[in-house]
């Protein structure tokens, strides 16, 4: 396969093209790395959230919106598609990059983790990149720091002034719009914590609403993981059958039917002392090439109206 940092890299020209029309702005860090600010004071819409999802999958899935209802009400969900789940949702789209420096916190996505490969879905996969440019999406209250992007060049192996880092708020929406489309890397990544192999997960669908913006961080960390949790469809096509199928869904946790605005209040807002299986869909269906075709979980509507302020 082609380098994802380079595929992506297109994408990101395309977001500076089009910056005026996609309401993103960007700007030069002192160290010659670029920001993108899709949704910290960038005031980037649906579009601008369809092309910050496509360049964190590098450009190997369809993205794309359709109208449908929770609750009743008519809402946009977000829907994703990929023939290569492998290294468009593991090696990339997955929020798998830590960024702590003094006041700055952020969780970093996209291709630049291919150029790491540190974590163990590469070494299973079998994916790592070279590229001379690199594209980290960082999804963070703040502005990245010089120092942000002097860890990601460090670690990348580029030049600072090759690194990319297209920035968005979870309040914000791009952010509602890039997280509705994870609901098919959770799935993917919670069959590969249970054991499944990520190579016989030959090709996936997901889908999730659009969890209306909130300023207020922790309410939009809340609305967007309900989203996923409660909202999220996932349909994936597979090479094997498995015994462990029915631990997928969101409904398999012993969290299930608890608001994530609280799920995080109890771990003082700290993703990492959570439970990984807490980060699922909730409604898969698995097909089994040649077998069954297993549909587990469910959706959650009502507590979808209470999490998103439905009137």
């Amino acid at each position: 396969m082609d380098s994802i940092n380079r595929m992506a890299i297109e994408l990101v020209d395309e977001a500076l093209d089009f910056a005026d029309e996609l309401g993103i702005e960007s700007r030069e860090l002192d160290s010659g790395a670029t920001e993108l600010d899709f949704g910290i004071d960038a005031d980037g819409g649906i579009e601008a959230g369809l092309l910050l999802a496509e360049i964190q999958t590098a450009g190997l899935a369809t993205i794309q919106t359709r109208m449908d209802e929770v609750a009743g009400a008519p809402m946009p969900h977000v829907e994703l598609a990929t023939d290569h789940p492998d290294v468009a949702l593991l090696c990339s789209q997955k929020a798998g990059w830590e960024l702590e420096f003094g006041d700055f916190d952020g969780l970093g996505s996209g291709p630049a983790r291919a150029l790491v490969g540190e974590e163990s879905e590469f070494e299973r996969v079998g994916y790592y990149d070279e590229f001379d440019l690199t594209v980290l999406a960082v999804e963070s209250i703040d502005h990245p720091t010089d120092e942000v992007a002097a860890h990601v060049a460090e670690l990348a192996g580029v030049e600072e002034t090759a690194v990319f880092l297209p920035t968005y708020a979870t309040g914000s929406v791009a952010g509602s719009v890039s997280i509705a489309a994870r609901a098919a890397e959770l799935a993917v990544f919670r069959l590969f914590e249970l054991g499944y192999d990520p190579l016989d997960v030959r090709s996936v669908s997901g889908s999730a609403p659009v969890a209306p913006v909130s300023y207020d961080e922790g309410v939009a960390m809340g609305r967007t993981n309900d989203a996923l949790a409660y909202g999220g469809q996932v349909y994936l096509h597979v090479a094997e059958e498995f015994d462990r199928f029915d631990e997928v869904p969101s409904t398999a946790t012993d969290e299930y039917g608890t608001p994530f605005e609280e799920i995080f209040e109890s771990v003082g807002w700290d993703f990492y002392d959570l439970p990984e299986s807490v980060f699922a869909p909730a409604q898969v269906t698995i097909d089994v090439a040649n077998g069954p075709t297993h549909v587990l979980g469910e959706t959650n509507e009502e507590l979808l109206a209470d999490s998103f302020g439905l009137r």
